[in-house]
């Protein structure tokens, strides 16, 4: 993997039960606010009718396109709700994102499909390799797996946003900077 500039990669550490979808959703809008130029998806929770479950999505920040990510397995399955088809839909999008100019990369969870090897791991690393910073959530029941996969290259934040608005401020102002230069006729 040839990378184009220094690796900014960081995770927002939290317990089950912490409203993770709710905090990356306020933190993007922040970001938004503050003219930073997202990509990424974002998870979106909502109650079946029966109430008994929750309908996942993504939102992929850049053209909003909303891409349902689980399947209805019935009221008495036990088993992972997850539609891998769902997730293969939301990586197109952001692989088509990271060809444009996008600034920060915010990707909802390092999760069980991703500690499995799948998921959104390949946006991960475009994203490593292209340079683009990277913010994302894991609960510490992956921890383990995201150290492995990360190898030392990330850093770990508190599920709180002034940490995580300033580590983001940071890594953006950083590539902003790194591409001016690239731009520079004597850079």
């Amino acid at each position: 993997m040839t990378m184009t500039g220094p690796v900014r990669l960081a995770a927002v550490v939290y317990q089950a039960g912490f409203q993770i979808d709710d905090f990356l959703t306020r933190a993007g809008n922040l970001l938004r606010a503050d003219h930073v130029k997202l990509g990424g998806a974002i998870q979106e929770n909502a109650r079946c009718a029966a109430g008994s479950c929750s309908v996942m999505t993504l939102i992929d920040l850049t053209s909003q396109s909303r891409i349902r990510i689980s399947q209805d397995l019935g009221s008495q399955a036990r088993g992972c709700r997850l539609d891998t088809h769902g997730l293969l839909e939301i990586g197109v999008l952001l692989d088509q994102t990271l060809d444009g100019d996008v600034e920060l990369l915010v990707l909802n969870r390092f999760g069980k499909a991703e500690a499995e090897g799948g998921g959104l791991r390949s946006a991960f690393a475009r994203a490593i390799q292209a340079g683009i910073p990277v913010v994302t959530a894991v609960k510490s029941t992956y921890t383990e797996a995201w150290s492995q996969f990360h190898g030392g290259l990330a850093i770990d934040l508190p599920p709180d946003l002034g940490p995580v608005l300033a580590w983001c401020g940071d890594a953006v102002r950083e590539l902003r900077a790194a591409r001016r230069t690239e731009l520079s006729p004597t850079g």
